[in-house]
C-alpha cells in the first residue's frame, strides 16, 4: 500500500478542490452567472495588472447635404478614449492543524472529510463575497452608520446591514478622522435588529465612539475590492480613467428620485428600458432585491398578469418583464441593494481575469507552515486567488431604476 505524503495531500488539493471552488463560483453567484469571463487584454506592468480597451466616445460627424457645385463636407473623425482598469487581488486562506495532516499518513479518509468541510466553507464564503462585490464599488463599504455607537457598538439601518455577519472580521474607517479606528481589527459578536436600526456589538474595543458616516470594510480590503455595478451603472463619476463630465456620453440612465421613494409601475420601468434604447444599448436582464420583486409580482397580479416564473435562456429564471422587443427577466438577488432594479446588458459586461481561482505555490508547494511574530505553529495554511475586475464597453448600456419602494 503505498504511503500518503504531503505531496499527495498537495495534489488532491489542487486536482479536485481547486475544481470545484471554479465550479461553484461560476455557477452559484446570480449577478455574474451569465457575465462572460476573458483574459483578453490583461497585462502586467509596473505597479500591478491592468486592462485596456479603447471606446467610442463621438461619432465621425464630417457629413451633410450641399448644393451643386458647393464646398463638400470637412472631413472629421471618431472620437476614442482609452479605458484602463487594474485588476483587483482578491484571496481566500484555509489553515489546518498539523495533527490534520498527520491523519492523510494513516486514514485518508479521515482527512479528506475534514478538508472537504474546510474547503466548503471557503467556497462558501468566496462565492457570496464576490457577489456581494459586484454589487457595490472598490471602496469596500460593508455598512455605513447612521447614528452614534460606542467604543464597541455601530448602528446602522436594518437595510444597509444586509451584508454583515457574526464572526466577520473588520475594518472600521471613522470618516471625521479620515483613518482607521484604531483597536483593530474587530469581530462582530451580536447583530441586533430594532425600530428599523441594526445595532453591531463587536469585540475590543475602537480608539472613538463609533459616529454616523463611518463605514465597515473587511480587513484589509478599503478601496481594493473589485468595481462593481454601483460604481459602474451611475451617471457621475470617473470609471476607468474616463470621466463623463469630459465624455458626456460615459454615463449610465439613473432613472431615480431623489431619495424619495415611490411605487413600482410598469411606466417606470418602460421608461427606463426606452432610456437605455435610445443611447442604443439594450437591456437583457434586470436585477432586483427579493422586496422589488414582490412590488412587481403584486403589480402583475393587480392587472392579471401572467405571473409564473419563466425559464431563460443560460439556465436563468424570474418574472418576464415584456417589452415590444422582447421579454426581459426579472430576477432577485440578495445581495443588490434595497430600493433598486439594475437594468443590464450583459453582451457589455466582462470579468476581466488573468485566471481562475487558483491554489498559490509558487514556493513549490500549496500548503505553507504557519508562521507569525508570536513564533512558529504546528499548522500548515492553503491560500487561494484570483486577480479580476469587472469592465464595461459601454456604460450607457445600462441603467438604474431608483427609490422603489420594496414590498
Amino acid at each position: 500500500m503505498a504511503t500518503t505524503t504531503l505531496a499527495t495531500v498537495d495534489a488532491v488539493l489542487k486536482e479536485i478542490y481547486e475544481k470545484r471552488l471554479r465550479d461553484q463560483l461560476q455557477s452559484d453567484t446570480i449577478a455574474l452567472k451569465r457575465i462572460e469571463s476573458s483574459s483578453e487584454g490583461v497585462t502586467s506592468e509596473v505597479g500591478g495588472k491592468y486592462v485596456t480597451f479603447p471606446i467610442r466616445t463621438r461619432r465621425n460627424h464630417g457629413i451633410g447635404a450641399r448644393a451643386e457645385n458647393t464646398v463638400l463636407p470637412v472631413a472629421q473623425s471618431q472620437k476614442y478614449a482609452a479605458a484602463r482598469i487594474s485588476l483587483a487581488y482578491l484571496y481566500g486562506a484555509v489553515e489546518i492543524t498539523g495533527q490534520t495532516m498527520e491523519l492523510a499518513q494513516n486514514n485518508t479518509q479521515a482527512f479528506t472529510s475534514v478538508l472537504d468541510a474546510e474547503m466548503s466553507g471557503l467556497r462558501q464564503t468566496l462565492a457570496k463575497d464576490m457577489n456581494r462585490q459586484t454589487y457595490g464599488t472598490s471602496a469596500g463599504i460593508l455598512a455605513t452608520a447612521t447614528g452614534a455607537g460606542s467604543t464597541t457598538t455601530f448602528v446602522t439601518t436594518d437595510a444597509d446591514a444586509q451584508y454583515l455577519e457574526v464572526g466577520m472580521i473588520l475594518d472600521i474607517w471613522d470618516t471625521s478622522a479620515g483613518a482607521l479606528m484604531t483597536g483593530g481589527p474587530f469581530e462582530i459578536t451580536t447583530l441586533v435588529s430594532a425600530g428599523g436600526n441594526t445595532t453591531v456589538t463587536y469585540t475590543g474595543a475602537s480608539g472613538a465612539a463609533t459616529a454616523s458616516g463611518d463605514t465597515l470594510h473587511r480587513v484589509g480590503s478599503r478601496n481594493l475590492e473589485t468595481i462593481g455595478l454601483r460604481s459602474i451603472v451611475s451617471d457621475t463619476g470617473t470609471l476607468y480613467n474616463i470621466d463623463p463630465t469630459v465624455e458626456p456620453v460615459w454615463k449610465s440612465v439613473n432613472n431615480s428620485n431623489s431619495g424619495t421613494l415611490r411605487a413600482l409601475s410598469e411606466g417606470l420601468m418602460i421608461k427606463t428600458a426606452d432610456d437605455v434604447r435610445k443611447n442604443g444599448g439594450k437591456t437583457t436582464v434586470i436585477l432586483t432585491t427579493m422586496g422589488v420583486r414582490r412590488a412587481y409580482f403584486q403589480l402583475l397580479v393587480q392587472q392579471r398578469r401572467y405571473t409564473n416564473t419563466k425559464e431563460f435562456a443560460g439556465g436563468f429564471s424570474g418574472l418576464a418583464f415584456t417589452t415590444d422587443w422582447g421579454e426581459i427577466p426579472v430576477v432577485s438577488d440578495w445581495d443588490c441593494q434595497a430600493n433598486r432594479l439594475y437594468f443590464l446588458n450583459e453582451d457589455e459586461l466582462k470579468v476581466y481575469r488573468e485566471g481562475e481561482w487558483a491554489f498559490m505555490n509558487r514556493d513549490g508547494s500549496n500548503w505553507q507552515r504557519k508562521i507569525t511574530s508570536a513564533g512558529n505553529f504546528d499548522a500548515y495554511q492553503a491560500m487561494m486567488y484570483s486577480y479580476r475586475q469587472l469592465g464595461t464597453h459601454r456604460r450607457n448600456s445600462h441603467a438604474l431604476l431608483g427609490d422603489i419602494t420594496e414590498a
